[in-house]
């Protein structure tokens, strides 16, 4: 599947936010969002104007970048988040925390979504017991998540947890000694770390 593979901290001055996309670096003095305000390239400092298309094409990019996600698939979740019960918008940031790679990143296993996505994609992680390579995986309430026996030793793990400054969320009920994490409860909007104006999102697509 084809990926960004430019600079992720574009990515961030363009949506002129932090994504905590490069993780607790982000938390740093060294963010580019902090030390640059403007949005990237030869014309970013020219003055904008903000209409309702371009403030909802913008919440649509932002949470397209939080998740990592293409477009076709955004709009795959889109339409799941149609057909479900409940707020749309609400429908789609539970779908978008559902990902198996963010509830890896959530837990703290990872430093990032991207190297959560890694992480998975490489067969460290199972999903009760069997083991799952698939980031998109759709994990549901009461799954186990937790680190395969021979990954558990990685440095790239005890990097994540040693470094893990973010606020833990209510629906993930985390076991650090075992490198175990259960989903308790489906996930909310209200527990994102980027703030997503979901309604905006769903105000576009319905042009």
């Amino acid at each position: 599947m084809a990926r960004y593979t430019g600079s992720v901290c574009k990515q961030c001055r363009r949506e002129r936010t932090k994504l905590f996309l490069k993780g607790e670096r982000c938390l740093t003095d060294r963010c580019s969002v902090e030390r640059r305000t403007y949005p990237p390239g030869e014309h970013g400092r020219r003055r904008v104007k903000e209409t309702d298309y371009l403030m909802q094409l913008r919440e649509k990019q932002k949470a397209r970048r939080v998740y990592g996600v293409l477009e076709k698939q955004f709009r795959a979740y889109y339409r799941q988040a149609i057909r479900e019960k409940g707020r749309t918008g609400e429908n789609l940031i539970r779908i978008l925390e559902s990902r198996l790679d963010n509830v890896v990143y959530r837990a703290g296993f990872a430093v990032s979504r991207k190297q959560a996505r890694q992480l998975v994609a490489h067969g460290h992680m199972t999903v009760n017991g069997r083991k799952v390579d698939i980031p998109s995986y759709q994990v549901k309430q009461g799954d186990t998540i937790s680190i395969k026996q021979k990954s558990k030793e990685s440095p790239v793990f005890k990097a994540a947890l040693e470094s893990f400054q973010r606020e833990q969320v209510s629906w993930l009920e985390v076991d650090r000694k075992k490198l175990s994490a259960v989903v308790v409860e489906r996930p909310t909007g209200q527990s994102v770390d980027v703030p997503i104006r979901d309604e905006m999102i769903v105000e576009l697509y319905s042009r």
